[in-house]
């Protein structure tokens, strides 16, 4: 598939869908679906006019996922503004680890019962396929700083951590394919070198690059009276590829510093404003392109806003919105040339796998591990269900084909893997918002009584 040929199958649908979203605004389905729909249409199944072929496009594809992943948690990041010990967060660890884990083994046990799949590429499927995407989840994720509802903060701490925190049981799956039974020397190696080390690492690194970097930005744009003309998107960028390669550079997980940078560009904002409401929504008449609750927009102009509160606010808003508009752009192509491939791997077996995950393994993983003190029987329900399986299982997938899976596993391993992903994006995408909307105005009642 050529570039240029990608590029066009981009902006003829960015064209599509910005021509018809008023319609689609309506219809009870996600773009996501919407463009996996439209893949399928140009692909093999249809007009056959792209033709992807996964294998031989690993090392770019693997590139571009990964560009999507980090720009998608970057953004996610810099959304949680509750302080890391507040209760909400406490669903949010619990999803990102006990039940990832679960997930894990059950979906690991589920490849080699149901499909007689060996354990080792059980294992790997498992780990692919256990953490939910930053991407394709921005529905149920927190709509924005100020957004502070159990179930989307959950699931937005949880697509920002488990993206990175399942990093090294990809690794691990990868080494026991190589390795075999006969030889577990390794584990140790593996156990400090990617638990221990790896996963800390990438954590404190970027929380501390970001909250660092957060507050000498505002100070700077404060003393030179530089609020509203300084370049926020460069400022974003920077700091992405500034925590990933750091971390990486260190051997820690780049997903999850770049993550934590988020967080702690946040924590800046929070700390320098000193405000109960997001800087961005004070200065929201001022900034004039961000949605927010019309109550928390209250400043006529910047006379009367103070200088740290214009200088955050001017600077998160303009992080956000460049933010998702490549989040937005990404998840499109990303979909898009996943329904165009999808009619070379097709595996009928991951309807099986696919449901046993969305349906059994997952709710009852979040069933189990999590308290009702925490989320309510609805808001469990809703989280075991909205595990969203998207463009972060694709980048571990291609990772996967390029750092050592045996030639014997790929196709089943690539048939599997996308189909279970599809499944996903249109299970998920034509459930979201009914379930959704039926929650929120169950909530409202709530408020109300």
């Amino acid at each position: 598939m050529s570039f240029i040929l990608c590029m066009t199958v981009l902006g003829v649908l960015l064209m599509l869908l910005a021509l018809t979203s008023s319609y689609l605004r309506w219809l009870p389905v996600t773009t996501s679906a919407v463009c996996l729909a439209f893949g399928a249409c140009i692909g093999p199944w249809g007009l056959d006019l792209v033709q992807l072929d996964i294998r031989e496009s690993r090392h770019w594809l693997e590139r571009l996922t990964e560009i999507a992943v980090l720009f998608s948690l970057f953004n996610t990041g810099i959304k949680l503004r509750l302080p890391l010990h507040r209760s909400a967060w406490h669903s949010a660890y619990l999803l990102a680890v006990p039940v990832m884990l679960a997930t894990i083994l059950g979906v690991c046990l589920a490849a080699h019962y149901l499909l007689g799949l060996p354990w080792a590429m059980s294992l790997l499927l498992g780990a692919m396929l256990s953490p939910t995407d930053p991407v394709l989840a921005g529905l149920v994720q927190v709509n924005n700083a100020q957004d502070f509802d159990r179930v989307r903060f959950g699931l937005s701490g949880e697509a920002g951590l488990n993206d990175g925190s399942a990093f090294p049981f990809v690794i691990f799956a990868l080494l026991f394919l190589t390795h075999g039974t006969a030889d577990f020397t390794w584990v140790q190696g593996w156990l400090l070198k990617n638990i221990v080390w790896g996963v800390p690492v990438g954590l404190l690194l970027g929380y501390g690059l970001g909250r660092g970097v957060g507050h000498f930005m505002i100070y700077l744009r404060v003393k030179n009276a530089d609020s509203t003309t300084s370049p926020n998107d460069f400022l974003a960028l920077a700091l992405i590829a500034i925590a990933y390669v750091l971390a990486e550079g260190l051997g820690a997980y780049g997903f999850l510093s770049v993550f934590a940078a988020g967080l702690g560009l946040r924590r800046a904002e929070v700390h320098t404003t000193q405000s109960e409401v997001p800087s961005e929504h004070i200065a929201q008449p001022v900034l004039g392109h961000m949605d927010s609750d019309p109550q928390a927009a209250t400043v006529p102009n910047d006379e009367d806003l103070s200088d740290s509160q214009l200088a955050a606010g001017v600077m998160m808003g303009d992080m956000l919105a460049f933010g998702s508009l490549v989040e937005r752009a990404m998840e499109v192509l990303m979909i898009t040339l996943l329904g165009a491939a999808i009619a070379f791997y097709w595996d009928w077996r991951a309807v099986g796998l696919g449901l046993a995950l969305f349906c059994v393994i997952r709710p009852l993983s979040v069933w189990l591990m999590i308290s009702k003190r925490l989320l309510t029987r609805p808001q469990k329900a809703l989280v075991g269900w909205f595990g969203i399986r998207g463009i972060g299982t694709l980048y571990y997938l291609c990772y996967a084909l390029s750092h050592g899976l045996p030639m014997d596993d790929v196709q089943s391993t690539i048939g599997l893997t996308l189909s279970v992903v599809a499944l996903s994006i249109l299970l998920h995408g034509i459930s979201i918002q009914p379930l959704l909307e039926r929650y929120e105005r169950s909530m409202s009642r709530e408020d109300k009584t």
